[in-house]
């Protein structure tokens, strides 16, 4: 089993920035990839980004790209999402997620790990 725990999440005016972090605790060599997703209220959760665990390699849904940037540090088991020039549109609750396969996915279901979410508001 692997745990995660989301952080950083808060109230920012639009063009602000914010940094989320996403702790993963327990069976950790089974993950190879991690990502971002985010749910606003009466929506779907959409996919934002998503990272391999060991290679770094990374895939943002196209609000993300040019904005947003998911890093992870292996050295302390911590995905990050650094978030800038934030727009009302990206308020959500944010979730972190872990997966045991490597293949590129926008799809919810195929992540085997959640956490429980952080809020994220976007004042205009």
């Amino acid at each position: 089993q692997v745990q995660l725990v989301e952080s950083g999440g808060g109230l920012v005016q639009a063009g602000g920035s914010l940094r989320l972090s996403c702790a993963a605790s327990g069976s950790i060599f089974s993950i190879n990839a991690m990502g971002w997703f985010r749910q606003a209220p009466g929506k779907e959760r959409d996919f934002v980004a998503q990272i391999t665990w060991r290679g770094g390699i990374t895939y943002y849904a196209d609000p993300a790209k040019g904005r947003f940037t998911i890093i992870r540090d292996n050295a302390k088991n911590t995905m990050y999402l650094q978030m800038d020039r934030l727009k009302p549109e990206d308020t959500a609750v944010y979730y972190c997620a872990a997966k045991r396969t490597l293949a590129r996915t926008t799809t919810a279901s195929e992540y085997n790990y959640w956490g429980q979410g952080t809020q994220v508001t976007v004042s205009s």
